[in-house]
């Protein structure tokens, strides 16, 4: 008679094979990170075609194959369908990389999310796709991946280097806006996944933000290509145009660097802008924008305990609150995952350890991310995106978008000035 093979919840995979790709890089080997940059087609074919980049990409693949048929083997998931899809889905994603790499691209910061979930939507659009290859696609798996490695990103002596001044401006920001999006959604009957999103994008750090939110309320993940849209467009005009602004306003570089940290939702968009300025602009934008990255991991705990703790348990008895063990059932495992390895790589690991593994772990965790949307791309229908309900949002992201430049440009001037 055999055994019974167990099968885990999904977070606690997502957790472990987290963890395993930290440890492979801190005691067996680091991922080599391909090239993506080029500047012309000449550049395009010597460095990110060429034959060794290629075996870099291709090694990169075996990799992460590797971890997710580890993963849907844990979850009892057939692996047939996952080793057919994945090749595609993954090239794919190498295109999106490829196209973000263009140097003309770069300039305008659009990012490889938006690249791979453009490419998802006109292949899923135009064709239609067999039932056992969007079965096999698991965006929710890889961007939960994506999120517990980037934990290793977010060190807490970032808030040491920005300053009691950074803090400060990082947590009244972060807490006003928050909230002043969640009214705005409110009054506008935004539904409330979509209010959650949109007002931890807004407030916090954009794209990390409202993927690490959707994460922790178990959100639809059209909604969440729908708000990751509204941040990467919203970036552009508001990067290009403040420091122009700031000039015009005679605002110090100081005043500038902590308006533009803690206003632009993109950390490249940040870097991009306060470039614009001047070195010391870019310096305190970079470091405040850090002080409101590290507050991720605090904020999508504190929303995954209320979010888990206001839903019911039972739709036929709407009036009773979960208790302890389904608040602990229900609350996302990824979450922790996350502050582990934050903490492990602010407090316990070497720095010159540290710098040794950074780039990789932060290319697979980038890479997961654009995984994650490439498959929301073909899962997904423009009509569920854009549609007479999506205006309510657009409206409720840009009055807080409004409201967030305003509130931090002025706590920038009394704190900075």
């Amino acid at each position: 008679m055999s055994k019974k093979r167990i099968i885990l919840q999904e977070d606690w995979v997502i957790v472990s094979l987290g963890f395993i790709i930290i440890c492979l890089s801190i005691f067996a080997f680091t991922l080599p990170v391909p090239i993506f940059s080029w500047k012309d087609s000449k550049d395009l074919f010597e460095k990110v075609l060429a034959a060794q980049n290629l075996l870099l990409i291709t090694f990169q693949f075996l990799y992460t194959l590797s971890i997710f048929m580890v993963g849907a083997w844990l979850m009892n998931k057939p692996l047939k369908n996952i080793f057919l899809a994945f090749p595609i889905v993954y090239l794919l994603t190498i295109l999106a990389m490829i196209i973000a790499g263009n140097s003309q691209v770069k300039d305008l910061n659009l990012e490889a999310v938006i690249f791979s979930l453009s490419i998802g939507l006109l292949i899923g659009n135009a064709a239609k796709l067999p039932k056992w290859f969007t079965h096999a696609l698991s965006a929710e798996f890889f961007v939960k991946i994506g999120l517990v490695l980037l934990g290793t990103t977010v060190i807490f002596s970032d808030i040491l280097k920005a300053g009691a001044l950074g803090l400060v401006q990082a947590l009244v920001v972060v807490l006003s806006v928050w909230y002043v999006a969640y009214w705005l959604c409110k009054k506008l009957k935004v539904d409330d996944e979509m209010t959650m999103m949109i007002a931890s994008a807004v407030s916090i750090c954009g794209v990390s933000a409202a993927i690490a939110t959707a994460g922790a309320i178990k959100g639809n993940t059209k909604k969440l290509s729908y708000v990751i849209s509204l941040v990467l467009i919203t970036a552009i005009p508001m990067m290009i145009f403040m420091p122009y602004l700031a000039n015009y306003l005679g605002l110090s570089q100081e005043v500038t660097g902590a308006w533009l940290g803690g206003s632009i939702d993109t950390t490249g968009a940040v870097v991009a802008s306060g470039s614009l300025v001047g070195e010391t602009a870019l310096k305190v934008s970079t470091i405040v924008k850090f002080s409101q990255n590290v507050l991720l991991g605090l904020a999508a705990f504190a929303i995954s305990v209320y979010w888990t703790y206001t839903k019911k348990i039972d739709e036929s008895r709407k009036t009773l609150k979960p208790t302890w063990s389904v608040i602990w059932e229900r609350f996302p495992k990824f979450v922790l995952g996350f502050m582990l390895a934050s903490l492990l790589f602010s407090f316990f690991l070497n720095p010159i350890l540290i710098n040794k593994v950074k780039d990789s772990l932060k290319n697979i965790q980038t890479f997961w991310f654009v995984l994650a949307f490439t498959c929301i791309g073909l899962e997904t229908k423009f009509a569920d995106i854009f549609n007479s309900e999506s205006t309510k949002p657009l409206y409720a992201f840009l009055l807080a978008q409004t409201f967030n430049i305003l509130i931090t440009l002025v706590l920038a001037y009394l704190l900075f000035g």
